[in-house]
């Protein structure tokens, strides 16, 4: 029995010293996630597209503050080109009611885009949102999550602020479409 406690003494502490010492740093290999989106990734570029991260919060009062632009109607879901590159599709929003964003921006500086959106239930939540840029044509994707167990969001009405990095869009001319299930919003965009 004695060596038994030995063994244990002696493998645990340098186990421990191993695993630590030599542990990847940052997040863990997710081989479904990881191939998914190195795939998606690949496939985007082969169809000339560009996508970038954007930083999606949602709103604590729907005060949704107006910009010069109101965003006119369009009809809904992903573009056809785009749809086929990814590996799975987003959950989008049912609706997307309506947006305030500027006409113009400066690449330098960050683009602030607000939105109100219907989901179909209320098993949605927001959890980011991607904007995939093509020569002249930006596609902004508001993601949505299920919610897990019995958790469900307070009404399916919401307001949200899309926030796109410093840097992301080039100067020129672009459509900017932000993408709903069944209607999205749509209008111009001009970067300086």
């Amino acid at each position: 029995m004695k060596w038994i406690v030995v063994a244990i003494l002696v493998f645990i502490p340098v186990y421990t010293y191993l695993t630590l010492h030599f542990r990847r740093p940052g997040p863990s290999f997710n081989p479904y996630r990881d191939m998914r989106d190195r795939a998606d990734v690949i496939r985007l570029l082969k169809a000339g597209y560009r996508r970038v991260s954007i930083d999606a919060s949602r709103l604590v009062d729907d005060d949704v503050p107006r910009a010069a632009s109101a965003g006119a109607p369009a009809p809904g879901g992903l573009p056809d080109e785009l749809r086929k590159t990814l590996v799975e599709s987003p959950l989008l929003p049912l609706e997307v009611n309506s947006v305030s964003a500027a006409p113009t921006a400066v690449a330098g500086i960050g683009y602030s885009i607000a939105l109100t959106y219907t989901i179909p239930d209320n098993k949605r939540q927001l959890s980011g949102a991607h904007l995939y840029e093509r020569t002249g044509e930006v596609v902004i994707v508001a993601d949505f999550e299920r919610l897990a167990g019995g958790l469900l969001s307070r009404t399916r009405e919401g307001a949200a602020l899309l926030e796109v990095p410093p840097g992301s869009l080039k100067p020129g001319t672009y459509k900017v479409t932000l993408v709903g299930e069944r209607a999205s919003r749509s209008w111009p965009l001009s970067v300086r």
